[in-house]
């Protein structure tokens, strides 16, 4: 006997525990419903009307499930979410909400090419126009709406990737790539139930991870210095906590690290959780180049993965950041369970922020044992690769930082990266809690490919037409 729960997150993270303890039913199997064939299978299907409405789904939810109540038979409840997603991400959502038993992996499922009403000859044109003024566009702006980015996001993925790396050559040196090293000043005992990180309390039972206090004004020194020396331009510093609230001698001593890194002639990079107006002003005098603050997904999304924390606190830390002249660095995850249209929503949300990030950091989930995210299917590179050639388009002076989950893609990929508007990387070791490539490697790989490291705050951007001249 079987249960199939079909389109994934958009539905399948609203579905109540409870409903699912009532099916009496020992196996639960996943399938995608909508673009995929299901074939013909001896089931009783139970089919959902979509909308976008979240409630009004949630409870179409709980009525197909309803008739499978001690079903003698095999059953399958088919629930057609108003986003597209892939199979694996309801399984990922299902096992993490409500205790599933996974029975059956499919395939890990690339992006669609595009919408189902994105084949329709008319849209088709429009969408081509919209891409084309995009690439020609000279200078940024911040007024996309969400059905030009995805306009753009579809387009075929040679000729995205393509006109991405025009668009980069147009604003960027295509030979440089910055790299920055990140290290963990405060490691673990946060209070926030980020689904993917390992540093939440909640999970420590089943990560392993042992929280710490800050570190040292000397140790980190110590470190920084060990990054220039082999090429890092600029040192991040995470640190894991919710906010800055009542942490007047960290924020103190972070001032005075910030200071210490600024006086080697690298840029220095903060990620601390929210921070008030005064709070961003401190770390501004100090000489802070940038704050990391992540908005992680699509607004509709957000919730699936984050509860302690809301999508309008994110957006005012970066309002704070913004206000006392600090650059913003922000960007997503990817791979948490999200659809293609959760990635457009992503880069919706950064592209029309007051004004473009300095930094959009690309991450791909690093599943971690003991997370509830821990069993989840790595996002396919397509993925990868399209959002990164959207972001270059859509933000063409914007720093893209791939950032976790590199050490897990080949050259090749990151070439391919590369060339499509990827212009930093995450060199050192470690990223936070996760494994990354090391800088001997890194070195190696920009000899291979004719790659120069960025100098340090060498990164505005060029007018229309001077890189081309370089060249």
């Amino acid at each position: 006997m079987c249960l199939v729960l079909g389109n994934g997150p958009s539905i399948v993270s609203f579905v109540p525990t409870t409903a699912l303890a009532r099916v009496t039913l020992p196996r639960l199997y996943l399938l995608s419903f909508g673009r995929t064939r299901i074939g013909t299978l001896p089931y009783a299907q139970v089919v959902c009307s979509q909308s976008k409405d979240v409630g009004t789904m949630r409870a179409r939810t709980v009525a197909a499930l309803a008739p499978l109540r001690g079903a003698g038979r095999r059953s399958t409840a088919l629930v057609q979410a108003p986003w597209t997603t892939t199979t694996t991400s309801a399984i990922q959502l299902l096992q993490a909400r409500g205790g599933a038993t996974l029975v059956d992996t499919p395939t890990a499922a690339h992006d669609l090419a595009a919408p189902p009403e994105a084949i329709e000859p008319s849209r088709k044109a429009e969408a081509s126009k919209v891409f084309r003024d995009a690439v020609a566009a000279t200078a940024p702006r911040n007024t996309w709406t969400r059905q030009e980015i995805s306009a753009i996001y579809y387009q075929p993925l040679l000729e995205l990737a393509h006109q991405a790396s025009t668009v980069h050559r147009r604003f960027h040196s295509p030979g440089e790539v910055q790299l920055c090293t990140l290290m963990n000043i405060k490691t673990g005992g946060c209070t926030e139930d980020c689904s993917y990180c390992a540093q939440a309390t909640r999970y420590q039972k089943g990560t392993g991870l042992e929280a710490k206090r800050v570190e040292s004004v000397e140790s980190v020194l110590a470190a920084a210095r060990q990054a220039r020396e082999n090429g890092s331009t600029r040192f991040c510093m995470g640190a894991a906590w919710r906010d800055m609230r009542g942490r007047k001698t960290s924020l103190k001593n972070i001032t005075e690290m910030v200071k210490g890194v600024r006086a080697m002639g690298m840029e220095v990079c903060v990620t601390l959780g929210m921070i008030d107006d005064k709070q961003a002003k401190e770390l501004k005098e100090a000489g802070l180049t940038a704050y990391n603050h992540n908005v992680d997904t699509s607004r509709e999304f957000y919730p699936s993965v984050i509860t302690t924390r809301t999508y309008d606190e994110r957006l005012q830390t970066l309002g704070h950041v913004r206000d006392a002249g600090i650059n913003v660095c922000s960007g997503g995850i990817l791979g948490l369970g999200e659809s293609s249209e959760d990635r457009v929503g992503l880069l919706h949300t950064v592209s029309t922020l007051p004004s473009h990030p300095e930094s959009f950091p690309v991450n791909a989930l690093v599943p971690i044992k003991g997370t509830p995210l821990g069993d989840t299917t790595p996002i396919a590179f397509t993925s990868m690769l399209r959002t990164i050639a959207t972001a270059r388009i859509l933000m063409p002076a914007t720093i893209i930082r791939i950032a976790a989950g590199r050490k897990t893609m080949s050259e090749e990929k990151q070439a391919l990266c590369f060339m499509a508007g990827a212009n930093a990387i995450f060199t050192g070791e470690k990223m936070l809690t996760t494994d990354c490539n090391g800088w001997d490697e890194d070195s190696a790989m920009f000899g291979r490919w004719g790659l120069s490291p960025m100098k340090s705050f060498d990164k505005t951007p060029a007018q229309a037409g001077d890189m081309d001249a370089r060249q």
